[in-house]
C-alpha cells in the first residue's frame, strides 16, 4: 500500500505559482530526490508533505496512521535537554506505548484482571515489541553515534553544543522516531564522510518512505530511486536512480533549447508577415489567418530564473617549481591536543591532492598552517620556486567584509569597477547585487564572493577548505569544471565526494593520527581502504596500499617510462576515444530533434540510444585510464 499518493499539486506564494502539477506515489523503501535550484519550492513541498504548509489545490492522501518526521535543518529550540532525552523524544509512538503498559500493569498489580484490561494488555504489548520492546532506546541511539556523537556526549545539555551539532542532533532525533514517511531537507550538511556513509547505509535499509533534498551527488545516486524535478513552476516524475535522471535531463534540454529556437524564428517570421501585410487588402486575409495561428501557438519558454548559471575558468597561472609545498618532521595541533605528529607530506606542480579524515583530524588546521594562518610548532614548510598561493577557508574569512561586494572585489583584486563589474557579473552578482553589503550575504553568495576573487588572483597552487559548502548543484559542478582544467597545483579539503572524485589525482588520508598517501582519487581511496581494513581481519599479512609521503614520492620517482608497444596501445585507446565521443555527439543531434521524446515509448528508446552511447565513452576512457596504470 502506498504511504503518500500526491495528485496535481499545486501551491502559490506571495501571488506566484510556486508549484504546480505535482503528482508522485510513494511506498516503503521508495527514495525520491527532489532537484530544483534554490527558489523551485523544494522545501516547501516537503513542509506540505509534513502538514506544515496548506495545499491550494490537488489532493495529498496519506497512508493512515502513518508517522510523519520532518528533518529541515532547524536545530531544537529547547536547550535545556540533554541530548540523550532530545534524540528519545523524537520517538512519540513507541514512548506512547510504554507508558499505557506502565498505566495496564498498575491496574492489573492493583487487581483488574477483567478481560477488556488483559486483552487491552496483550494488544499494546505487540505493538511494543514490534518498535523494538524494552530494547528501543538503544536502537533509537544508534543514530546518535552513527552521525558522529561519542557516548560522553549523550547526557551533555544542547546548551553546551554548537550550530552544527544541534541540526545533527535534530537529524538524530528524525531518524530515531521510526517514521512511515521520512522528509529531509539537506541532510548532509555537517556530516563528515564516515557519518555520510553511515546514513547512506541507514537510509537504503530504512522501511520508510523518503522525500530528500540534497546536493551531495554521491549522496543522491546512493539513496534515491526516483527523482522529482522542480523548474519553473513545473514537474516532471522520473522513476530511476539519479544518473539515469540526469542523462534524460541533459538529453531532454538539448532537444527543448533547439526546439526553443525553431519556435522562435517560426513565430518571427509570422509576426513579420503580419506587421508588413496587415494593412495591405490583397494580404489581409492572409495576414489575419497567421494573427490566429501566433495565438494559438502554445510558447515553450525557458523561465528566467533558469538561465543563469554559473560558469568560469581560471587565469592561466606561471609556472612554479616542480615541487610547489613541503612539510618534513612536522606537529600539528591545537590548545591541548596534538593532531599530528612527525607529519610529512608534499604537493608538485600541476598535481591536485585532495586532503580526507573524520571531522577534528586536523584537516583544516593543517592547510591553515601550510596557507601561513598558523605557526609550525615543530618541523619544516618548504614553498616552491614562484609558487603564488590563494587559500578559500570554510567560512570565507579571507574576505574583508566591510563595504559592499564590488568593493570588496576591487579591494581584493586591484581591477577598475567596469572589470571588477564583469567579473562579478559571471559569479551572479549582476547590476544591484554587486552593490549588497558583504556582511548582509547568504553563505552560498559568501562562498561564490570568495571563488571570484581566487579565480582572478592568477595563483598557480590553490589551496580550499569546504569550496561547496553552501553551494547549489549546479554551482558545484560549475566549480568542479572549473578546478579539473585549473593546470596549477591543488590542496582540496571537501566532504563532496563527487567533487573529490572528480578533482583528484592523488589523497591524502588522515587516519590514526597519521598521514598517509594514497594513489588516484575517492574511488581509488575508498577501494583501498576497504582491501586495508579486509587485510586487518585477515590473518595473512598483505601489502599495504598506502604509504608515507617521503617514501611513497620515491618510489614514483624511481618508475620507468612506458614502451614502444605501451604507447602504441595508449594511441589505439585515445583512437577508441574520439571515436566513442564522436558517436556520442552524433546521436545528442539527432535527440535534439523533439520528435525524439514525442511520447513515453520514442523516450524511452531516446533515453535508451542516449545511455549506451555515453556508456560507450565511459568504457573507452576506463580502458585507457586502466592501460596507463
Amino acid at each position: 500500500m502506498a504511504v503518500v499518493i500526491a495528485s496535481d499539486l499545486s501551491k502559490d506564494v506571495a501571488g506566484r505559482r510556486l508549484l504546480s502539477g505535482v503528482s508522485f506515489k510513494l511506498e516503503r523503501r521508495d527514495r525520491m530526490t527532489l532537484s530544483g535550484r534554490n527558489g523551485s519550492g523544494k522545501t516547501t513541498l516537503l513542509r506540505m508533505l509534513a502538514g506544515d504548509a496548506s495545499v491550494d489545490s490537488g489532493s495529498l492522501t496519506l497512508q493512515k496512521g502513518a508517522k510523519i518526521a520532518l528533518y529541515d535543518q532547524r536545530p531544537p529550540r529547547e536547550r535545556d535537554l540533554s541530548l540523550r532525552d532530545y534524540v528519545l523524544s523524537g520517538a512519540t509512538e513507541v514512548t506512547a506505548l510504554e507508558a499505557e503498559l506502565a498505566r495496564l500493569e498498575q491496574a492489573m498489580a492493583a487487581g483488574a484482571h477483567d478481560e477488556p484490561t488483559l486483552a487491552a494488555y496483550g494488544r499494546v504489548q505487540e505493538r511494543f515489541e514490534l518498535r523494538g520492546g524494552y530494547r528501543w532506546r538503544d536502537s533509537a541511539l544508534t543514530t546518535v553515534r552513527g552521525l558522529g556523537f561519542d557516548e560522553d556526549e549523550l547526557d551533555r545539555r544542547l546548551s553546551t553544543f554548537s550550530g552544527g551539532e544541534l541540526t545533527r542532533a535534530s537529524l538524530a532525533r528524525a531518524l530515531a522516531g521510526d517514521p512511515d514517511l521520512l522528509l529531509l531537507d539537506e541532510p548532509t550538511n555537517h556530516l563528515d564522510i564516515a557519518s555520510l556513509e553511515w546514513l547512506e547505509a541507514h537510509l537504503q535499509a530504512l522501511d520508510a518512505a523518503i522525500v530528500l533534498v540534497a546536493h551531495d551527488r554521491w549522496f543522491l545516486e546512493a539513496v534515491g530511486t526516483s527523482v522529482l524535478e522542480l523548474e519553473a513552476g513545473r514537474s516532471r516524475f522520473f522513476k530511476g536512480p539519479w544518473h539515469a535522471w540526469r542523462k534524460e535531463h541533459a538529453a531532454r534540454e538539448i532537444a527543448l533549447g533547439r526546439a526553443i529556437e525553431r519556435q522562435q524564428a517560426e513565430i518571427a517570421r509570422l509576426e513579420r508577415f503580419v506587421e508588413r501585410f496587415r494593412a495591405k487588402a490583397t494580404k489581409a486575409r492572409q495576414a489575419q489567418s497567421r494573427v490566429k495561428r501566433l495565438d494559438k501557438i502554445e510558447r515553450i519558454e525557458d523561465d528566467p530564473r533558469d538561465s543563469r548559471e554559473l560558469s568560469f575558468t581560471f587565469k592561466e597561472p606561471e609556472r612554479s617549481g616542480r615541487v610547489v609545498l613541503e612539510l618534513r618532521d612536522a606537529r600539528i595541533e591545537v590548545p591541548g591536543r596534538v593532531l599530528l605528529e612527525d607529519a610529512a607530506m608534499h604537493v608538485e606542480r600541476g598535481e591536485h591532492v585532495t586532503l580526507v579524515g573524520a571531522n577534528g583530524s586536523g584537516k583544516t588546521t593543517l592547510i591553515d598552517t601550510l596557507a601561513g594562518g598558523r605557526e609550525l610548532p615543530t618541523g619544516k614548510l618548504s614553498v616552491g620556486h614562484n609558487v603564488q598561493l590563494a587559500f578559500v577557508s570554510q567560512h570565507s574569512e579571507e574576505l574583508d567584509g566591510q563595504g559592499s561586494v564590488l568593493e570588496t572585489v576591487q579591494r581584493a583584486t586591484g581591477l577598475t569597477p567596469g572589470k571588477a563589474r564583469a567579473l562579478l557579473g559571471r559569479f551572479l552578482f549582476s547590476g544591484d547585487e554587486a552593490e549588497k553589503p558583504v556582511a548582509g550575504l547568504s553563505g552560498g553568495e559568501l562562498k561564490r564572493l570568495s571563488i571570484a576573487v581566487l579565480v582572478n588572483s592568477g595563483a598557480n597552487m590553490l589551496v580550499l577548505d569546504e569550496p561547496t559548502n553552501h553551494l547549489d548543484l549546479e554551482s558545484r559542478e560549475a566549480l568542479e569544471d572549473a578546478l579539473r582544467g585549473f593546470p596549477g597545483s591543488l590542496l582540496l579539503v571537501s566532504h563532496d565526494r563527487a567533487l573529490l572524485d572528480a578533482v583528484g589525482t592523488r589523497t591524502l588520508a588522515v587516519e590514526e593520527g597519521e598521514l598517509r598517501s594514497y594513489e588516484g582519487s575517492w574511488a581509488e581511496y575508498v577501494q583501498a581502504r576497504a582491501e586495508r581494513r579486509a587485510a586487518e581481519r585477515s590473518p595473512e599479512p598483505a601489502k599495504p596500499k598506502a604509504a608515507r609521503e617521503p617514501r611513497a614520492r620515491e618510489e614514483r620517482n624511481g618508475k620507468a617510462g612506458p614502451s614502444k608497444n605501451a604507447k602504441r596501445r595508449q594511441a589505439a585507446l585515445e583512437r577508441d576515444v574520439e571515436a566513442a565521443e564522436a558517436a556520442l555527439t552524433r546521436i545528442e543531434d539527432e535527440l535534439a530533434n523533439p520528435s525524439a521524446w514525442s511520447d513515453s515509448e520514442r523516450s524511452a528508446a531516446s533515453t535508451e540510444r542516449h545511455a549506451g552511447a555515453r556508456r560507450q565513452v565511459e568504457e573507452a576512457y576506463a580502458r585507457l585510464e586502466a592501460a596507463g596504470t
